[in-house]
Protein backbone atom coordinates (compact mmCIF):
# COMPACT_ATOMS: atom_id res chain seq x y z
CA UNK A 1 0.00 0.00 0.00
CA UNK A 2 1.29 3.48 -0.83
CA UNK A 3 0.76 6.49 1.39
CA UNK A 4 0.94 10.16 0.49
CA UNK A 5 3.20 12.33 2.64
CA UNK A 6 2.77 16.10 2.78
CA UNK A 7 4.64 18.93 4.48
CA UNK A 8 2.69 22.17 4.76
CA UNK A 9 3.18 25.37 6.72
CA UNK A 10 0.18 27.35 7.90
CA UNK A 11 -0.10 30.69 9.63
CA UNK A 12 -3.25 30.28 11.69
CA UNK A 13 -5.35 33.40 11.21
CA UNK A 14 -7.91 32.70 13.95
CA UNK A 15 -8.34 36.03 15.75
CA UNK A 16 -5.28 37.17 13.75
CA UNK A 17 -3.09 35.02 16.01
CA UNK A 18 -0.47 34.52 13.27
CA UNK A 19 0.73 31.18 14.69
CA UNK A 20 3.13 29.24 12.49
CA UNK A 21 1.94 25.63 12.29
CA UNK A 22 4.07 23.19 10.30
CA UNK A 23 2.29 19.95 9.38
CA UNK A 24 4.14 16.81 8.32
CA UNK A 25 1.34 14.45 7.43
CA UNK A 26 0.66 11.08 5.86
CA UNK A 27 -2.60 9.76 4.52
CA UNK A 28 -2.60 6.58 6.60
CA UNK A 29 -3.73 7.85 10.02
CA UNK A 30 -5.22 10.62 12.15
CA UNK A 31 -2.72 9.97 14.96
CA UNK A 32 -0.96 13.31 15.46
CA UNK A 33 1.77 14.54 17.77
CA UNK A 34 1.61 18.30 18.38
CA UNK A 35 4.95 19.82 19.45
CA UNK A 36 4.80 23.38 20.82
CA UNK A 37 7.94 25.42 21.51
CA UNK A 38 8.77 28.98 22.46
CA UNK A 39 6.00 29.75 24.93
CA UNK A 40 8.86 31.21 26.99
CA UNK A 41 11.16 33.37 24.88
CA UNK A 42 14.32 32.76 26.94
CA UNK A 43 14.27 28.97 26.60
CA UNK A 44 16.07 28.33 23.28
CA UNK A 45 16.63 24.58 23.76
CA UNK A 46 12.94 24.04 23.04
CA UNK A 47 12.48 26.26 20.02
CA UNK A 48 15.77 25.38 18.33
CA UNK A 49 14.90 21.68 18.77
CA UNK A 50 11.51 22.34 17.17
CA UNK A 51 13.22 24.09 14.23
CA UNK A 52 15.50 21.07 13.68
CA UNK A 53 12.45 18.81 13.87
CA UNK A 54 10.73 20.94 11.22
CA UNK A 55 13.67 21.09 8.80
CA UNK A 56 15.63 17.84 9.23
CA UNK A 57 13.01 15.15 9.98
CA UNK A 58 10.90 13.27 7.48
CA UNK A 59 7.70 11.63 8.75
CA UNK A 60 6.84 8.37 6.97
CA UNK A 61 3.73 7.34 8.91
CA UNK A 62 1.11 9.16 10.98
CA UNK A 63 1.41 12.91 11.61
CA UNK A 64 3.63 15.49 13.25
CA UNK A 65 2.50 19.09 13.81
CA UNK A 66 5.03 21.68 14.99
CA UNK A 67 4.57 25.19 16.39
CA UNK A 68 8.23 26.22 16.63
CA UNK A 69 7.93 29.79 17.95
CA UNK A 70 4.66 30.39 19.77
CA UNK A 71 5.78 33.56 21.62
CA UNK A 72 7.73 35.18 18.77
CA UNK A 73 8.07 38.67 20.21
CA UNK A 74 9.46 37.35 23.50
CA UNK A 75 11.85 35.04 21.64
CA UNK A 76 13.37 38.00 19.76
CA UNK A 77 13.84 39.86 23.06
CA UNK A 78 15.18 36.69 24.78
CA UNK A 79 12.70 37.29 27.61
CA UNK A 80 10.37 34.84 29.37
CA UNK A 81 7.36 36.91 28.36
CA UNK A 82 7.30 40.57 27.39
CA UNK A 83 3.59 40.70 28.32
CA UNK A 84 3.89 38.41 31.34
CA UNK A 85 4.11 34.62 31.52
CA UNK A 86 2.12 33.25 28.57
CA UNK A 87 2.07 29.81 30.21
CA UNK A 88 -0.07 31.21 33.04
CA UNK A 89 -2.91 32.43 30.80
CA UNK A 90 -4.72 29.22 29.80
CA UNK A 91 -7.38 29.23 32.51
CA UNK A 92 -8.32 32.88 32.16
CA UNK A 93 -6.99 35.74 30.05
CA UNK A 94 -8.19 39.32 29.94
CA UNK A 95 -9.63 40.54 26.66
CA UNK A 96 -7.08 43.36 26.59
CA UNK A 97 -4.07 41.09 27.15
CA UNK A 98 -1.53 41.32 24.30
CA UNK A 99 -1.22 37.51 24.36
CA UNK A 100 -4.97 36.92 24.01
CA UNK A 101 -5.00 36.09 20.29
CA UNK A 102 -2.05 33.71 20.51
CA UNK A 103 -3.41 31.87 23.57
CA UNK A 104 -6.85 31.43 22.02
CA UNK A 105 -5.25 30.39 18.73
CA UNK A 106 -3.07 27.65 20.23
CA UNK A 107 -6.01 26.44 22.32
CA UNK A 108 -7.99 25.90 19.12
CA UNK A 109 -5.12 23.89 17.63
CA UNK A 110 -4.77 21.72 20.77
CA UNK A 111 -8.49 20.93 20.69
CA UNK A 112 -8.52 19.78 17.07
CA UNK A 113 -9.83 16.22 16.81
CA UNK A 114 -6.72 15.06 14.99
CA UNK A 115 -4.36 15.98 17.86
CA UNK A 116 -3.55 12.85 19.87
CA UNK A 117 -0.78 14.04 22.19
CA UNK A 118 0.75 17.44 23.06
CA UNK A 119 4.38 18.21 23.95
CA UNK A 120 5.30 21.61 25.36
CA UNK A 121 9.07 22.21 25.17
CA UNK A 122 10.93 24.18 27.87
CA UNK A 123 14.33 24.83 29.44
CA UNK A 124 14.12 24.68 33.24
CA UNK A 125 16.50 25.71 35.99
CA UNK A 126 18.80 23.21 37.71
CA UNK A 127 18.60 19.42 37.66
CA UNK A 128 15.54 17.81 39.22
CA UNK A 129 16.23 15.32 42.00
CA UNK A 130 13.68 13.80 44.36
CA UNK A 131 16.12 14.30 47.26
CA UNK A 132 17.80 17.63 48.03
CA UNK A 133 21.42 17.59 46.86
CA UNK A 134 22.14 21.33 46.94
CA UNK A 135 21.13 24.50 45.12
CA UNK A 136 21.33 22.97 41.61
CA UNK A 137 20.20 19.37 42.23
CA UNK A 138 16.95 19.41 44.21
CA UNK A 139 13.19 18.77 44.17
CA UNK A 140 12.33 22.38 43.23
CA UNK A 141 14.39 22.24 40.01
CA UNK A 142 12.68 21.65 36.67
CA UNK A 143 15.60 20.81 34.39
CA UNK A 144 15.94 17.34 32.84
CA UNK A 145 12.36 16.29 33.51
CA UNK A 146 9.35 14.91 31.76
CA UNK A 147 6.54 16.81 33.49
CA UNK A 148 3.00 15.51 33.94
CA UNK A 149 0.03 17.15 35.67
CA UNK A 150 -1.49 13.85 36.83
CA UNK A 151 -0.91 10.12 36.45
CA UNK A 152 -3.61 9.44 33.87
CA UNK A 153 -6.54 11.00 32.06
CA UNK A 154 -10.03 10.48 33.43
CA UNK A 155 -11.32 8.89 30.26
CA UNK A 156 -9.56 5.81 28.97
CA UNK A 157 -7.98 6.47 25.60
CA UNK A 158 -4.78 6.04 23.66
CA UNK A 159 -1.80 7.70 25.38
CA UNK A 160 -3.91 8.52 28.44
CA UNK A 161 -1.59 6.78 30.91
CA UNK A 162 0.66 9.81 31.39
CA UNK A 163 2.87 8.43 34.16
CA UNK A 164 3.59 5.17 32.34
CA UNK A 165 4.52 7.01 29.13
CA UNK A 166 6.70 9.55 30.98
CA UNK A 167 8.57 6.76 32.79
CA UNK A 168 9.16 4.99 29.48
CA UNK A 169 10.54 8.17 27.89
CA UNK A 170 12.72 8.92 30.93
CA UNK A 171 14.20 5.42 31.05
CA UNK A 172 15.13 5.43 27.36
CA UNK A 173 16.68 8.91 27.48
CA UNK A 174 18.82 7.82 30.43
CA UNK A 175 20.42 5.12 28.28
CA UNK A 176 21.89 7.81 26.00
CA UNK A 177 23.19 10.50 28.35
CA UNK A 178 26.11 12.72 27.37
CA UNK A 179 27.11 12.92 31.05
CA UNK A 180 25.79 10.94 33.99
CA UNK A 181 24.53 13.97 35.92
CA UNK A 182 22.28 14.86 32.93
CA UNK A 183 19.84 12.12 33.95
CA UNK A 184 16.10 12.65 33.40
CA UNK A 185 13.26 11.97 35.80
CA UNK A 186 9.48 12.27 35.86
CA UNK A 187 8.06 15.27 37.72
CA UNK A 188 4.37 14.95 38.60
CA UNK A 189 3.07 18.35 39.69
CA UNK A 190 -0.26 16.79 40.77
CA UNK A 191 -1.64 20.06 39.46
CA UNK A 192 -5.29 19.79 40.49
CA UNK A 193 -4.51 19.37 44.17
CA UNK A 194 -1.02 20.75 44.77
CA UNK A 195 -0.02 23.44 42.24
CA UNK A 196 -2.35 26.38 41.66
CA UNK A 197 0.02 28.13 39.25
CA UNK A 198 0.22 25.05 37.01
CA UNK A 199 -3.58 25.07 36.84
CA UNK A 200 -3.11 28.08 34.54
CA UNK A 201 -0.72 26.27 32.16
CA UNK A 202 -0.99 24.96 28.61
CA UNK A 203 -0.55 21.30 29.55
CA UNK A 204 -3.22 21.45 32.26
CA UNK A 205 -5.61 23.09 29.79
CA UNK A 206 -4.95 20.13 27.48
CA UNK A 207 -5.44 17.37 30.05
CA UNK A 208 -8.61 18.96 31.42
CA UNK A 209 -9.90 18.73 27.85
CA UNK A 210 -8.88 15.05 27.74
CA UNK A 211 -5.81 15.61 25.58
CA UNK A 212 -2.66 13.77 26.73
CA UNK A 213 -0.02 16.43 27.38
CA UNK A 214 3.54 16.53 28.69
CA UNK A 215 6.23 19.16 29.19
CA UNK A 216 9.83 18.32 28.33
CA UNK A 217 12.26 20.44 30.36
CA UNK A 218 15.96 20.42 29.54
CA UNK A 219 18.25 22.12 32.03
CA UNK A 220 19.33 25.73 31.65
CA UNK A 221 22.50 24.59 33.42
CA UNK A 222 23.61 22.39 30.53
CA UNK A 223 26.85 23.70 29.04
CA UNK A 224 25.62 24.43 25.50
CA UNK A 225 22.55 25.01 23.36
CA UNK A 226 23.46 21.91 21.35
CA UNK A 227 23.17 19.77 24.50
CA UNK A 228 19.70 21.15 25.22
CA UNK A 229 18.59 20.48 21.65
CA UNK A 230 20.09 16.98 21.80
CA UNK A 231 17.98 16.01 24.83
CA UNK A 232 14.84 17.66 23.47
CA UNK A 233 15.16 15.66 20.26
CA UNK A 234 15.87 12.47 22.19
CA UNK A 235 12.65 12.98 24.14
CA UNK A 236 10.58 13.84 21.07
CA UNK A 237 11.85 10.73 19.27
CA UNK A 238 10.83 8.57 22.24
CA UNK A 239 7.32 10.01 22.14
CA UNK A 240 7.15 9.39 18.38
CA UNK A 241 8.21 5.77 18.91
CA UNK A 242 5.48 5.29 21.54
CA UNK A 243 2.94 6.74 19.10
CA UNK A 244 4.33 4.60 16.25
CA UNK A 245 5.14 7.72 14.23
CA UNK A 246 7.85 6.53 11.87
CA UNK A 247 10.53 8.99 10.83
CA UNK A 248 13.91 9.48 9.28
CA UNK A 249 16.35 12.33 9.87
CA UNK A 250 19.12 13.79 7.75
CA UNK A 251 21.82 13.69 10.43
CA UNK A 252 23.27 11.53 13.21
CA UNK A 253 21.79 12.50 16.54
CA UNK A 254 24.85 13.71 18.43
CA UNK A 255 26.00 16.97 19.95
CA UNK A 256 28.57 17.75 17.25
CA UNK A 257 26.14 17.48 14.33
CA UNK A 258 23.45 19.39 16.18
CA UNK A 259 25.91 22.23 16.84
CA UNK A 260 26.46 22.55 13.08
CA UNK A 261 22.76 22.44 12.26
CA UNK A 262 21.70 25.13 14.72
CA UNK A 263 24.34 27.52 13.33
CA UNK A 264 22.95 27.14 9.82
CA UNK A 265 20.59 30.10 9.71
CA UNK A 266 19.42 29.54 6.14
CA UNK A 267 18.38 32.28 3.75
CA UNK A 268 16.35 35.46 3.87
CA UNK A 269 14.42 36.52 0.79
CA UNK A 270 13.22 40.12 0.58
CA UNK A 271 10.46 41.06 -1.88
CA UNK A 272 11.46 38.11 -4.12
CA UNK A 273 14.36 40.10 -5.54
CA UNK A 274 17.00 39.85 -2.79
CA UNK A 275 18.35 36.64 -1.25
CA UNK A 276 20.84 36.71 1.65
CA UNK A 277 22.62 33.72 3.17
CA UNK A 278 22.47 34.35 6.93
CA UNK A 279 24.90 31.72 8.22
CA UNK A 280 28.13 33.75 8.00
CA UNK A 281 26.73 37.22 7.49
CA UNK A 282 28.30 40.39 8.89
CA UNK A 283 26.72 42.05 11.90
CA UNK A 284 25.52 44.98 9.81
CA UNK A 285 24.78 45.62 6.12
CA UNK A 286 24.15 49.10 4.73
CA UNK A 287 22.26 50.47 1.72
CA UNK A 288 19.93 47.48 1.30
CA UNK A 289 17.58 48.46 -1.56
CA UNK A 290 13.99 47.96 -0.39
CA UNK A 291 10.64 49.74 -0.43
CA UNK A 292 9.77 52.40 2.11
CA UNK A 293 6.75 50.33 3.23
CA UNK A 294 5.18 46.93 2.61
CA UNK A 295 8.34 44.84 2.37
CA UNK A 296 8.02 41.04 2.47
CA UNK A 297 10.62 39.07 4.43
CA UNK A 298 10.63 35.29 3.88
CA UNK A 299 12.94 32.99 5.85
CA UNK A 300 13.94 29.42 5.06
CA UNK A 301 14.55 28.94 8.81
CA UNK A 302 11.39 28.42 10.94
CA UNK A 303 12.71 30.78 13.63
CA UNK A 304 13.51 33.65 11.26
CA UNK A 305 11.92 37.00 12.07
CA UNK A 306 12.37 40.76 11.68
CA UNK A 307 12.23 43.46 14.31
CA UNK A 308 12.17 47.05 13.09
CA UNK A 309 13.97 49.51 15.34
CA UNK A 310 13.84 53.12 14.16
CA UNK A 311 14.90 52.95 10.49
CA UNK A 312 16.76 49.63 10.71
CA UNK A 313 15.61 46.03 10.30
CA UNK A 314 17.05 43.63 12.88
CA UNK A 315 17.23 40.06 11.59
CA UNK A 316 16.71 37.25 14.12
CA UNK A 317 16.97 33.48 14.13
CA UNK A 318 15.27 32.59 17.38
CA UNK A 319 16.83 34.73 20.10
CA UNK A 320 20.00 35.29 18.05
CA UNK A 321 20.31 38.68 16.36
CA UNK A 322 22.07 37.68 13.14
CA UNK A 323 22.48 41.02 11.39
CA UNK A 324 21.11 44.54 11.06
CA UNK A 325 19.90 45.73 7.67
CA UNK A 326 20.20 49.46 7.06
CA UNK A 327 17.90 50.29 4.15
CA UNK A 328 18.12 52.56 1.17
CA UNK A 329 14.64 53.11 -0.16
CA UNK A 330 13.81 52.58 -3.83
CA UNK A 331 10.74 52.08 -5.90
CA UNK A 332 10.66 48.53 -7.27
CA UNK A 333 10.59 48.40 -11.05
CA UNK A 334 7.66 46.63 -12.67
CA UNK A 335 9.47 46.23 -15.99
CA UNK A 336 12.76 44.51 -15.21
CA UNK A 337 13.27 42.57 -18.43
CA UNK A 338 16.94 42.04 -17.72
CA UNK A 339 19.30 39.67 -19.45
CA UNK A 340 21.45 38.68 -16.47
CA UNK A 341 24.45 37.43 -18.40
CA UNK A 342 27.75 36.92 -16.57
CA UNK A 343 31.15 36.06 -17.85
CA UNK A 344 32.69 34.03 -15.02
CA UNK A 345 36.35 33.01 -15.34
CA UNK A 346 36.00 33.42 -19.10
CA UNK A 347 32.78 31.37 -19.41
CA UNK A 348 29.47 33.07 -20.31
CA UNK A 349 26.45 32.03 -18.23
CA UNK A 350 22.81 33.18 -17.95
CA UNK A 351 21.57 33.36 -14.34
CA UNK A 352 18.22 33.77 -12.52
CA UNK A 353 17.56 37.05 -10.73
CA UNK A 354 18.58 36.10 -7.16
CA UNK A 355 21.33 33.59 -7.93
CA UNK A 356 24.60 33.01 -6.14
CA UNK A 357 27.58 32.87 -8.52
CA UNK A 358 30.93 31.29 -7.67
CA UNK A 359 34.12 32.81 -9.09
CA UNK A 360 37.76 31.71 -9.04
CA UNK A 361 39.46 34.71 -10.68
CA UNK A 362 37.13 37.34 -12.13
CA UNK A 363 33.68 38.09 -13.50
CA UNK A 364 32.00 40.53 -15.83
CA UNK A 365 28.32 41.51 -16.04
CA UNK A 366 26.92 41.81 -19.55
CA UNK A 367 23.60 43.62 -19.87
CA UNK A 368 21.89 46.17 -22.12
CA UNK A 369 22.71 49.88 -21.96
CA UNK A 370 19.20 50.69 -20.74
CA UNK A 371 19.86 48.89 -17.44
CA UNK A 372 22.33 49.87 -14.78
CA UNK A 373 24.63 47.50 -12.86
CA UNK A 374 26.00 48.44 -9.44
CA UNK A 375 28.72 46.18 -8.01
CA UNK A 376 28.79 47.06 -4.31
CA UNK A 377 32.38 47.63 -3.17
CA UNK A 378 33.71 48.35 -6.67
CA UNK A 379 34.54 51.78 -8.03
CA UNK A 380 35.96 52.88 -11.35
CA UNK A 381 36.15 56.59 -12.04
CA UNK A 382 33.78 57.79 -14.75
CA UNK A 383 31.52 54.71 -14.68
CA UNK A 384 28.01 54.94 -13.26
CA UNK A 385 27.00 51.68 -14.95
CA UNK A 386 29.46 48.88 -14.07
CA UNK A 387 28.28 46.50 -16.78
CA UNK A 388 31.04 45.22 -19.05
CA UNK A 389 33.87 45.71 -16.54
CA UNK A 390 36.05 42.78 -15.50
CA UNK A 391 36.22 42.57 -11.70
CA UNK A 392 38.43 40.43 -9.44
CA UNK A 393 38.56 40.16 -5.65
CA UNK A 394 41.45 42.63 -5.36
CA UNK A 395 39.29 45.28 -7.06
CA UNK A 396 36.67 45.18 -4.31
CA UNK A 397 36.63 47.00 -0.97
CA UNK A 398 36.31 44.29 1.70
CA UNK A 399 34.22 46.46 4.00
CA UNK A 400 31.37 46.06 1.50
CA UNK A 401 31.45 42.24 1.57
CA UNK A 402 28.34 40.74 3.17
CA UNK A 403 30.15 37.83 4.86
CA UNK A 404 32.67 37.68 7.70
CA UNK A 405 35.29 36.13 5.40
CA UNK A 406 35.05 39.08 2.96
CA UNK A 407 34.45 36.82 -0.03
CA UNK A 408 30.80 37.53 -0.99
CA UNK A 409 29.71 40.74 -2.74
CA UNK A 410 26.43 42.19 -4.02
CA UNK A 411 25.64 42.88 -7.65
CA UNK A 412 22.53 45.04 -8.06
CA UNK A 413 20.43 45.68 -11.17
CA UNK A 414 18.41 48.83 -11.81
CA UNK A 415 15.99 50.00 -14.47
CA UNK A 416 16.64 53.74 -14.57
CA UNK A 417 16.34 54.68 -10.87
CA UNK A 418 14.08 51.76 -9.91
CA UNK A 419 15.50 48.65 -8.24
CA UNK A 420 15.19 45.30 -10.01
CA UNK A 421 17.17 42.60 -8.18
CA UNK A 422 20.35 41.59 -6.39
CA UNK A 423 22.74 38.67 -7.00
CA UNK A 424 25.62 37.46 -4.86
CA UNK A 425 29.11 36.75 -6.17
CA UNK A 426 31.24 34.36 -4.09
CA UNK A 427 35.01 34.37 -4.55
CA UNK A 428 36.49 30.98 -3.78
Amino acid sequence: MQYIFLVTTFFISLLNANIQLIKKESSDSNTTLLVIAGIHGNEPGGYFAASVLATHYNITSKNLWIVPNLNKESIKRNERGIYGDMNRKFSYIDNNDHDKKIVEGIKSIILEDKVSLVLNLHDGHGFYRKENQGTVFNPTAWGQTCVIDQCKLKQEQAFGNLNEIALNVKNNINKKLLKQHHSFDVKNTNTKYEDETMQLSLTYFAVTNNKPAFAVETSKDLSSLSQKVFYQLLAIEEFMKIMKIHFTRSFNLNEKEIAKIIKNYGKLSINDNISLNLSNIKKSLSFIPIKSTGNRFDFSHPLGDIRKVKDNFLVYIGNEKVTTLKPQYFKLSQSCHLDRIFEVDGKVIDVPKTSEIYVNDDFKVITSKNNRVNIIGYHKAGYKNESGLKVSLKDLDKKFAIDKDNKIFRVEFYNNDEFCSMLLVHFK
